[in-house]
This record gives C-alpha cells, sequence and structure tokens, in this order.
C-alpha cells in the first residue's frame, strides 16, 4: 500500500490503513484542506471537480463531493471527463479551484486527487505546501443551513467546439483527407473525448480499442511501446493512416505510424510544435528530460527554445515568463495557450491532424524528417542515508566543463549528447535521462553516469 503526498495534491492505492494509502479519511482530510484553502485564496465558493473511469472513481468523488459540499462550498461535477476539460471548466465556472480525480498512468488500484487554481491549472509548490499543512490542521465545517449544493454539467461538448474554433485547426482540410485511424483508449474517457472530436473534425473511419470507460484497463495505461502492441496490430492489419492513444485522464498523447511503428511521445510536441511555429514563428518551452529535437527546429524556424524544471506547473511558468507559443513535456504532453494552460490530448489531436494532413506525408514520412534522437530513461537506487544532494554537487563538478543546468537536478549538456540528473521525490533514487543519436549511444551515456555515481557511493562510505 503506497500513500504519496506533493505539493500538486495525494495520490495513493486504494485499501488499506489511514495514512499508508489513499483512505476514505485521507480523502476527506485533504478535500476539506483544499476547500478551506481555495476558498480563502480566492473569496469564491465553488469547486469544479471531475474524474477518469478507473473503478475507484465514484467512491472517490462522492467523498470528495460530501467534503466540499460539507465546508459550505459548492460544486460543479463533471463526471466521467478528462484532466484538461476540468482545467478549462475552473475558470468559465468562475470557480475557487478543481480536483481532479485520476491517477494518471498509474495502474488501476491508484487513485489521486490532483489540485487546480482558479485559474484551471496545477498549484504552485508554495500554494500546495499550504494545503498539505492545512490538512494535518482543525478545520470547522459549516452548519446544516450552509450547505454546498451540487450540480451535475457535461464539459466535453465545450471543450471540442473550443478546440475547433482555433484558428491553426483546419477542419475543411482534415475532412478533405477521408483518414482513417485507429484509437486506444485504455476504457477510460478518451473514450467518450477521441471518437466525437475526430468525429468533429470529418474524419471518415474511426477504428475504435478499448473505447468503453469502465476503468478495467485491458493493459498497461502508460502509452509506452511496449503496452501499445495491440493497436500496432491493429493499424498494421487494417489500412489505417495512423493510430492515437492516450493515458486515462487525456493528458498525453502518442501516435503510432501507418506501419504500425512508434512515432514517439518525445516527438508529438515536435511535430505539433513544427506546425505552430510555421503559422506564429516564436519561443518553445519543455522540461529538461524532453528531447533536444524540439531545441532544434525552434532555432530551425528562429524562434528561442527554454527549459524548464520538470512538472507541467513549471513548464506553464517558463512558458508564461518567455511568452512561448506553444511548449509542453517529452512524455506526449501538448500545452498550447491559445487555448488553455495544461496539457491537453485533444488540442494536440486536433493541431497535429491538421499539420498531418497539410504535410501529405505518410506518419513513418513525417517522423523521419524530424531530427533524429535517442533516449534511454534508468535509475539507480540509493540507501537512505545516501546524500542525493551532494552526490548530484559531485557529478556537476565531474563535468564542469559541459554546459550545465542545476534548476532541476544535474542536466549535462554535451556537443552530441546529455544527460539528465534528479532525486525522485518519493523514494531513494535518481534518475537518469540520456539522449544521443544512437540508442547504443544513449544507453553507454547513461551506464558511464551510473558507473560514476557508484564511485561516488563507494567513496562517501
Amino acid at each position: 500500500m503506497t500513500l504519496i503526498k506533493s505539493i500538486s495534491g495525494i495520490r495513493g492505492t486504494i485499501g488499506g490503513a489511514q495514512g499508508e494509502s489513499l483512505t476514505p479519511i485521507d480523502i476527506v482530510k485533504f478535500s476539506s484542506a483544499f476547500a478551506f484553502w481555495a476558498r480563502q485564496k480566492s473569496g469564491k465558493n465553488k469547486i469544479v471537480i471531475g474524474r477518469d473511469a478507473r473503478p475507484s472513481g465514484k467512491m472517490v468523488s462522492d467523498l470528495v463531493t460530501g467534503t466540499v459540499t460539507a465546508m459550505g462550498m459548492d460544486i460543479i461535477d463533471l463526471g466521467l471527463t478528462t484532466t484538461p476539460t476540468v482545467e478549462m471548466a475552473v475558470p468559465e465556472e468562475d470557480a475557487a479551484g478543481g480536483i481532479i480525480l485520476t491517477a494518471s498512468h498509474n495502474p488501476v488500484e491508484w487513485n489521486a486527487l490532483k489540485l487546480l487554481n482558479n485559474l484551471g491549472e496545477f498549484v504552485s509548490a508554495k500554494d500546495g505546501s499550504e494545503i498539505l499543512e492545512l490538512a494535518e490542521s482543525e478545520l470547522h465545517f459549516a452548519p446544516v443551513q450552509n450547505l454546498g449544493m451540487v450540480t451535475e454539467k457535461d464539459y466535453m461538448d465545450y471543450h471540442i467546439k473550443a478546440i475547433l474554433a482555433l484558428p491553426e485547426v483546419d477542419v475543411d482540410a482534415i475532412r478533405s483527407a477521408n483518414l482513417s485511424i485507429a484509437v486506444d483508449a485504455v476504457n477510460s474517457t478518451g473514450g467518450i473525448s477521441i471518437p466525437p472530436l475526430l468525429e468533429a473534425l470529418g474524419v471518415s473511419t474511426i477504428g475504435k480499442l478499448y473505447c468503453e470507460p469502465h476503468g478495467n484497463f485491458p493493459h498497461n495505461p502508460e502509452p509506452l511501446p511496449a503496452h501499445l502492441t495491440e493497436i500496432s496490430d491493429l493499424i498494421k492489419n487494417g489500412n489505417y493512416d495512423l493510430g492515437i492513444t492516450v493515458d486515462p485522464d487525456v493528458d498525453r498523447l502518442a501516435l503510432i505510424c501507418e506501419d504500425g511503428s512508434m512515432f514517439g511521445e518525445e516527438y508529438t510536441l515536435v511535430s505539433v510544435a513544427d506546425y505552430i511555429l510555421s503559422t506564429k514563428p516564436g519561443n518553445t518551452v519543455s522540461n529538461l528530460s524532453s528531447t533536444r529535437a524540439l531545441r532544434d527546429i525552434t532555432i530551425n524556424k528562429g524562434g528561442n527554445y527554454f527549459a524548464a524544471a520538470v512538472g507541467e506547473v513549471n513548464v506553464v511558468s517558463k512558458m508564461k515568463d518567455e511568452n512561448a507559443v506553444i511548449g509542453g513535456e517529452g512524455n506526449g504532453g501538448i500545452i498550447y495557450p491559445g487555448l488553455h494552460y495544461g496539457r491537453d490530448a485533444l488540442v494536440g489531436i486536433a493541431l497535429f491532424l491538421t499539420h498531418f494532413v497539410k504535410k501529405g506525408l505518410k506518419m513513418s514520412d513525417l517522423r523521419n524528417s524530424y531530427p533524429s534522437y535517442f533516449m534511454a530513461k534508468k535509475k539507480i537506487q540509493l540507501t537512505p542515508d545516501i546524500n542525493v544532494d551532494r552526490i548530484l554537487e559531485e557529478m556537476a563538478e565531474l563535468y564542469k566543463d559541459e554546459q550545465l543546468n542545476t534548476i532541476d537536478g544535474v542536466k549535462i549538456d554535451m556537443e552530441n549528447s546529455w544527460a539528465h540528473l534528479r532525486k525522485s521525490n518519493t523514494e531513494p533514487i535518481i534518475r537518469i535521462y540520456t539522449e544521443a543519436s544512437t540508442p547504443d549511444e544513449a544507453n553507454l551515456l547513461a551506464d558511464k553516469v551510473i558507473s560514476e555515481i557508484e564511485e561516488l557511493k563507494n567513496s562517501a562510505n
């Protein structure tokens, strides 16, 4: 059993003991703390909630609804929906904040409360710390005459219409292409959002795989190549132009080529940014662990690229600072400020399809038109007594002659490769991401870094 408290909310496995997993008591504690904080911060008295389709969702939603209304605040309940839909609904409803009930790509036994401010954006580190402190304090609930009310609404149609209204989305061009697209929605809310979006975009044939939103995930829900063999086979045998898959809450987008090969999560953002930069040149942002290809195409189109610390809230903050026209994360997270500041697979789909049909290339040829990099993602286990910060400082000293970025761990930029080392916030490990021109080079660099860390560990002992 696991319970993880972080600045962006709480997540954990369902069942078990209070304080050790995501139990009803923990849900009530953190829901009441967030409700109190949101009202104090914004002066508003309304919270928007929505959930993905995992089996624990209704139970968690009922607990959150009961708690927030017991605090004297109203609830706008979007029911089964996507994370970006809740993000858009919060400012539209003039709400104090939002709670998204989803554990994103985690397995079915997990759930989480993700917290949004009154802008519909994830709370900051400072705000998250305040909420965590409030959860351990004694809060007072409302008397019976002041209990909140619950209103159920469906914002999916609003979300889709807002995407179609974007000048960068060319519905006529997409419709004229007579596209045939396969979709794997992992039996969550992608099943009730992606097919309606594709229909509205004029896609002629939609092959649905696991689009029933009952939450029984047919495979590991993280959209990685090892988990996408079925949709890959469907595309190869079904004459599809491309495939689309998302995680359970629809904020990460992965694409599959017409031959069943992976377009690559890292290249979702690269391709959409390529299109946006061709319509309105400007700056881009991604996190430190994302591919160098975004930097390459941004510079090629006359813009400036900026790196942010890992985490959506950090990317959004950097995008605002640098007035970026697009940004996101290498895990397939598209953040397009023309719609809202949040990772959104739905707007990513519409922008990508416009780009795809205007290019007139097969998916595999489009992928091959971009700078080709390969990543390795590894980790090294540490004992609790190891001073992780000291090790990262020593690694920075070891590579002091290279270009370093230390805003989030240590990012070492070399001429033809990079390595990013960052400590986990929840367990004694260092995550090691590397990128190079070939898979072998990326793996060799990761192994070299691991060997150097091991030497530092041994010398510390």
